[in-house]
């Protein structure tokens, strides 16, 4: 078998960007159901050509949570799409749903040094392919063996900002109590973001790897009303 030709950065940058399929415009009005389709495996492999790879990956410094993009872009090339899950989720353990609503644009493809030039690499649309991989193809996620710290750390909100520190908190070895004044977990991404762009049994999906953590979440808590501040620090 021949090794594969390493691709130049010249050529690289000459890759088109592999666009998102889509249900079609016209059919898609009838029902609720996810408007963009993801990538294929032969998509995927294709858009991670066109990362260069740079010495000092500017998409990291734009990526909130600082996931290392080009690491697990590098596992998508080696088709290790699993181990490219795992290096997603050593800083995210909500892949597929920021591969589909996180702001890319403005984030990590923003500061992606091709889109100085021409189109970013699709970052997004490949978080999301292997997130979406991982949940079809991997194993069920398995608590995993954290050593407690003694400390508790009561959560007020199981928004995207709440879910986040939560689960950063559980592999830090603190209990963590989510208290969430509705009826189910996601703040606004169940109530704000409709069906067609984040399906809600991804998003249920992604809390259940959270919650195997550890993290306790509380639904129907209304903080202020069924216990004040003080309450939840005694």
């Amino acid at each position: 078998m021949t090794e594969k030709k390493e691709l130049s950065i010249k050529e690289r940058m000459q890759i088109p960007r592999t666009k998102m399929r889509e249900q079609d415009a016209k059919a898609r009005g009838h029902y609720f159901t996810e408007v963009n389709l993801g990538y294929t495996e032969e998509m995927a492999l294709k858009e991670a050509e066109r990362c260069i790879m740079c010495k000092k990956p500017t998409c990291v410094d734009g990526c909130p949570v600082e996931v290392d993009i080009p690491g697990f872009i590098q596992k998508i090339r080696e088709r290790d799409y699993l181990g490219a899950s795992a290096v997603i989720k050593e800083t995210n353990l909500l892949g597929a749903v920021c591969g589909r609503v996180c702001p890319q644009e403005e984030q990590c493809e923003g500061t992606c040094v091709l889109a100085k030039k021409g189109d970013p690499v699709a970052i997004g649309h490949l978080e999301r392919f292997v997130s979406d991989y991982d949940r079809e193809h991997g194993k069920p996620a398995e608590s995993p063996a954290i050593s407690g710290n003694g400390r508790k750390v009561a959560v007020v909100g199981s928004g995207p900002a709440g879910l986040t520190v939560a689960c950063d908190l559980a592999k830090l070895g603190h209990e963590v109590v989510v208290f969430e004044a509705l009826h189910a977990p996601g703040g606004v991404l169940i109530y704000g973001i409709p069906e067609f762009r984040l399906p809600k049994s991804i998003l249920a999906y992604e809390i259940g790897n959270i919650r195997k953590l550890g993290v306790d979440i509380r639904l129907n808590q209304i903080v202020g009303k069924l216990y004040t501040i003080d309450e939840l620090m005694q």
